[in-house]
């Protein structure tokens, strides 16, 4: 991961070597030579996922820094996308984003659940599938909505088990995905005093351009809407 990056772009190698410094450990061997099940392990993919988008923009930031006029991320990767707009420092962001991997990692123990790709555009709405699979055997809600005809719902592993046989009556298809926790659902709740802590501690800055934020959709530059958006994040669907 990112190991053809580093060797080819000095750029890329300073980054990756900041991050080891930053959380004191060797991320940069871990992303380069693995092992797999040790990377993909949630405090560790947290901070190796930004660490190579900070990697790639920091290769490409001289090309087209000046054009950039908005950007986004996908759940982890907002954060990446606020460090684009330096809004948050690096080092600062790699410990805020391994300390969110760790609660999030601590969170699924302490209330596990699943998460599902649903594939196809089922006869009933995924809002309708998730409420009645709540009521019969657990708590499921949308947590993803990539696109339409791909969205992933999160929640206690009865809800979710019995969410992808609705799926499946109303035509459309379910996979179950290898994940350590119910990722945006009410069971990461737990995780939000440490995350709201964290946040706090990282020095955030306004964003030099908008960051479409995972919760509403909308721009963000302020530092303290930001903040508070992305503590949301942790327990709403991705927009």
């Amino acid at each position: 991961m990112g190991k053809d990056l580093s060797q080819r772009f000095s750029a890329a190698r300073e980054v990756f070597e900041a991050a080891d410094v930053a959380i004191d450990a060797p991320l940069s061997l871990l992303c380069f030579d693995g092992p797999a099940e040790e990377l993909t392990r949630t405090h560790n993919a947290q901070p190796a996922l930004l660490t190579h988008g900070a990697a790639v923009w920091a290769v490409l930031r001289e090309a087209i820094g000046d054009m950039v006029v908005a950007a986004a991320g996908h759940s982890l990767g907002e954060f990446t996308a606020y460090h684009a707009s330096d809004a948050l420092p690096f080092a600062e962001a790699v410990r805020l984003v391994r300390r969110r991997g760790q609660l999030m990692f601590e969170a699924g123990q302490a209330r596990p659940g699943a998460m599902a790709a649903v594939l196809g555009t089922p006869a009933t709405s995924i809002e309708d599938i998730c409420l009645e699979a709540s009521e019969a055997a657990g708590v499921v809600v949308p947590a993803n909505y990539n696109c339409p005809g791909q969205t992933v719902i999160s929640g206690e592993v009865a809800g979710v088990e019995r969410a992808m046989e609705l799926v499946k009556l109303a035509g459309a298809k379910a996979k179950r995905l290898n994940v350590s926790g119910a990722f945006h659902s009410p069971l990461m709740e737990s995780a939000v005093v440490g995350l709201v802590e964290a946040l706090d501690l990282a020095h955030f800055a306004d964003a030099r351009f908008p960051i479409y934020a995972n919760v509403n959709a909308q721009p963000v530059k302020d530092a303290a809407l930001a903040r508070r958006l992305l503590k949301e994040q942790l327990t709403a669907p991705v927009q």
